[in-house]
């Protein structure tokens, strides 16, 4: 029995399990009408949806929400789903960085990252830090992770929670606007 649920990629299998069990849920009325039930197909409907877009095990099932939402006015729905999101986001913020910080010291401390470091003193110290805000706001904005690009800023920008907070609005509202048009 144990043979049976030993998985090689467990959070890969259930990443995938969860966007299965997303596209199933949302692909039949129970889905839609589950959510119109619940009274959440308007703008807290986003709201809420916008919670779960952070998180990489629930984000199948905020877009599932963002898409049968049919919202009267987009750019507020995309508003409230973003808000959401960046609550979501300082939750994750104040996890990280509380619980992960020596684990960062130790990291920036480490062979590959003084080596990574030296190899990127040509281009600059503020070309470094737009790239990694840029490559840390597509993952945000994205349907990946929003854990891999807040650690990222946390880890490695040193970012305050109120930049965090503006740059996670714009992105995500970037996201859900488009999720919200489909």
């Amino acid at each position: 029995m144990r043979r049976l649920f030993r998985l090689k990629y467990p959070k890969t299998f259930f990443l995938c399990l969860c966007i299965i069990l997303s596209y199933l849920f949302f692909s039949q009325p129970l889905g839609k009408n589950f959510l119109f039930s619940l009274g959440l197909d308007g703008y807290l409907g986003a709201f809420i949806a916008g919670l779960f877009f952070s998180f990489g095990f629930t984000t199948p099932f905020a877009i599932g929400a963002f898409i049968i939402l049919s919202p009267k006015n987009i750019l507020l729905a995309s508003i409230a789903g973003s808000l959401g999101s960046v609550i979501s986001n300082l939750i994750l913020f104040g996890i990280i960085k509380n619980s992960f910080a020596d684990e960062f010291n130790k990291f920036m401390k480490s062979i590959p990252v003084k080596k990574l470091n030296h190899l990127t003193l040509t281009i600059g110290k503020r070309t470094k830090h737009y790239l990694l805000y840029a490559f840390a706001g597509l993952v945000i904005a994205s349907p990946l992770p929003d854990e891999v690009g807040v650690t990222m800023l946390t880890g490695l920008s040193h970012i305050k929670a109120f930049p965090l907070a503006v740059i996670s609005f714009f992105c995500h509202f970037i996201g859900i606007f488009i999720f919200l048009s489909i």
